[in-house]
């Protein structure tokens, strides 16, 4: 080296350091995993892995129906062609899920305020580019054919998290009107396309973190009333909601794809007909997505979808445990707000399956097939998975969830006590 070159260091580089060895960077690349594995949840993990792998068998299962639903007299797919394709797009949000759940908690917050903002912009953008099908215009093409609104789930849930965690810097911030303003920003874009099913979910997670917040008894049963005039007014501007939920209603049909999703599911009895066996699945719409939940009934039983209700239950249950004692605001709702996505968009698709809710397009978390769905629901389950982790050095913010309730539950009492007091001395 010409000793009168000026020396330039490295990006990241001060003066003087010495270059990282190969040993070094395996070290270091092996200690960064072993404090992942140290605080991540370990069960919450396992259950959404063992979902993932149920899914696995589940599209197996429906991949010969689907393939002859939609092979035409010039094309034929393949009966496993679903099952491949639902290999690949696992092996992807695997990735995702693992690469998701190694950012420490402040980068997690980071990416879902960024993606929430990217998500939005993209949803106004839907009506004018998107790509309409079955009557909906949700879809976006970039490169790759999307929904925006799958990857604002998770986002979506974050975002909310960080505003109202807003309250421990300035309690006089307005942070309840400018989360509603955000809810009733991305329910209005959502209509447009229409998309009803998500407007549900997307007000769920926004209720349950309301909740969560503090907010007066009182402040509850106005929201409910707002809902319940939201849905009415749905009802009478939006012709596919109305029929839908006249259709569920009305009980329906022989060829509703609602009643042949419930007669597929009650099917196979406890026990199931066995994989591959099912011949209710043939006629069934969409069975490897919005109703892989009755493909199982008939092929796996009545069993094997209690335990698909049962690993649900666990996962937002795990969750609540994780968060009885955690400190940081933001993290409660956070995780509380992904909980809600994941476990609301369970329960609405196993309700239409079971004919107790009306037809939503709405897949099953971890196990339906998807291509980008399934990417952004590992999404989800990987900043579940970060924000829920053990970190030793926690900056005290809140007295944890449970004294966070209690401390809920007293002032309501404080005030109604006040409120009797001041009746009485009237």
């Amino acid at each position: 080296m010409n000793s009168s070159q000026p020396y330039i260091p490295q990006a990241g580089k001060r003066p003087g350091d010495r270059p990282q060895s190969p040993d070094q960077f395996r070290k270091s690349k092996r200690a960064e995993l072993r404090i992942w594995w140290r605080e991540i949840d370990r069960v919450l993990l396992f259950l959404i892995l063992t979902l993932m792998a149920i899914g696995t068998a589940a599209v197996a299962a429906a991949s010969p129906a689907s393939a002859s639903r939609l092979s035409t007299a010039d094309v034929t797919l393949p009966e496993l062609y679903f099952f491949s394709a639902h290999i690949r797009w696992q092996i992807l949000g695997l990735i995702t899920l693992i690469a998701a759940s190694m950012l420490a908690r402040e980068n997690a917050r980071r990416l879902g305020v960024m993606l929430a903002g990217m998500m939005i912009c993209l949803l106004f953008l839907v009506p004018i580019i998107g790509t309409e099908v079955n009557g909906a215009r949700r879809w976006i093409n970039l490169g790759m054919s999307f929904q925006p609104s799958e990857f604002l789930k998770p986002a979506f849930a974050i975002g909310l998290a960080w505003i109202w965690s807003w309250r421990l810097r300035d309690p006089n911030l307005p942070v309840m009107w400018i989360a509603t303003g955000v809810m009733l920003l991305v329910a209005a874009l959502l209509m447009m396309q229409p998309n009803f099913g998500d407007t549900i979910l997307f007000a769920g997670v926004w209720f349950v973190l309301l909740t969560l917040s503090g907010i007066s008894v009182q402040r509850i049963g106005g929201v409910l009333a707002a809902g319940i005039a939201a849905v009415a007014a749905i009802y009478f501007l939006y012709d596919n909601a109305r029929h839908r939920i006249d259709s569920f209603f009305g009980g329906g049909t022989a060829f509703d794809q609602v009643d042949l999703g419930q007669r597929t599911l009650l099917a196979g009895g406890w026990t199931g007909s066995g994989l591959w066996l099912g011949l209710r699945k043939m006629k069934l719409p969409e069975a490897h997505t919005d109703y892989i939940f009755s493909v199982i009934g008939e092929e796996f039983g009545l069993i094997a979808c209690a335990i698909i209700v049962i690993l649900y239950l666990a996962i937002i249950v795990r969750v609540l445990i994780r968060l009885v004692d955690e400190e940081n605001l933001f993290t409660v709702l956070a995780a509380a707000g992904l909980a809600t996505q994941i476990g609301g968009q369970a329960f609405i698709n196993i309700l239409v399956n079971l004919q107790l809710f009306p037809s939503k397009g709405m897949t099953l978390p971890l196990v339906s097939y998807g291509g980008s769905s399934t990417i952004a629901v590992c999404l989800a389950a990987g900043l579940l998975l970060a924000i829920t982790r053990r970190n030793p050095f926690l900056t005290r913010e809140t007295p944890g969830l449970r004294q966070l309730l209690s401390d809920t539950q007293a002032g309501i009492a404080g005030r109604a006590g006040s409120s009797s007091a001041k009746g009485d001395r009237a």
